[in-house]
Formats: structure tokens, C-alpha cells, sequence
């Protein structure tokens, strides 16, 4: 029961997106912040859709861009046997909606793109940091954290103990302009 792609694209034409792409036979939406709740209630139990699975949620950090994050989800039906990624972009500052209550492996991969990048979801269950420390400061991920980061770890011989002391460069932090590859 494989969805033609005339009919796909008279279904879309009812579907709260802003955009559509098919890129080698890869389906990307991107939906606005507001419809994402809606987008997502439908993409799951509207019968012509039928995304049952939810297999990635990933974070893209657009440093110097209006909208900085995107957070990608991929989606699976079993149903017609495809695959649609969805994108939605936000800005700093803002944060977007759970979907645990649709999918409930959003769970790990929410807390994951919240530690690594720092973008807040809301009516999440149980959002803490889940790949680094409790008193970590900072998201790893974000194009403006320093690749040394901001403490050195280092065991000492002398004392027989670990040792964490603030990160001393040698050189300026430097912003780099990522438009240009020189």
C-alpha cells in the first residue's frame, strides 16, 4: 500500500507547513513553531500519514542565523513504507513543545538535544542532562563553545589526586566567520 507521490502532494496541500522538499526520494518539511503540536498530532494518526515511529531527533545549531537551532525529527511509516524528516527552526530564546505524548522514545532524544545544545522543551517529563555532568556548564554542541572547553581535568603524580582548575588559553578566543572557509 505505497502513497503515490500525486496523492502525497494533494494531502500536503492541507497540511500546515511552510515548506517541502523532496530530495532524492527523501521527504523534509519544515513546519513553523506554531503548527508543530497540530503537524505532529497529525503526522501520527491521520490515516493517509501514519508515522507511528519516531527513529531521530537531532539539533543543528546555524550560529550567525535569525533562527539559530533546528531541531529535525525523523519519522517512519510503517504503513506505506516511508520516511519523512521535519524540521523546525528557533530562535535563541525561544523553546518548542515535547512530543513524548505522541512518541515516547522523544523522551531520550529530547533530554539529549537538550544537554548538548540547550534548547528547552516544553511539558517534558524529565528534562536534565543525560550525557554530561550535573554541573556542567555550558552545551558542547553550540557552535560557540570552545573546542578545549572552559575547565582542564588533569590527575597531578605528586598529590595522587585529580585536579580541576579553570582553562588558561594562550591566545584570545577568536569568532571565526563561518561563511567564509579563509
Amino acid at each position: 500500500m505505497y502513497m503515490n507521490k500525486k496523492h502525497y502532494i494533494k494531502i500536503l496541500k492541507i497540511f500546515p507547513f511552510s515548506y517541502y522538499q523532496l530530495f532524492y526520494n527523501e521527504k523534509v518539511i519544515v513546519i513553523s513553531l506554531k503548527f508543530f503540536d497540530l503537524s505532529m498530532y497529525i503526522l501520527k494518526n491521520n490515516i493517509f500519514f501514519n508515522y507511528k515511529i519516531l527513529s531521530c531527533i537531532s539539533g543543528i545549531d546555524y550560529y550567525s542565523k535569525k533562527y539559530r537551532f533546528c531541531v529535525s525529527y525523523d519519522l517512519l511509516s510503517l504503513v506505506y513504507n516511508n520516511r519523512i524528516r521535519v524540521k523546525v527552526f528557533l530562535s535563541e530564546t525561544s523553546s518548542i513543545l515535547s512530543i513524548t505524548n505522541y512518541y515516547s522514545s522523544a523522551n531520550w532524544w529530547e533530554r539529549e538535544v537538550w544537554d548538548m545544545f540547550g534548547i528547552f522543551f516544553k511539558n517534558h517529563p524529565d528534562l536534565r542532562r543525560i550525557l554530561t555532568d550535573y554541573g556542567f556548564e555550558g552545551y558542547p554542541l553550540r557552535k560557540d563553545f570552545p573546542i578545549s572547553g572552559y575547565i582542564e581535568v588533569k590527575y597531578d603524580l605528586k598529590s595522587k589526586r585529580i585536579i580541576i582548575e579553570p582553562l588558561e588559553l594562550k591566545q584570545e578566543f577568536r569568532h571565526f566567520i563561518i561563511d567564509s572557509q579563509w
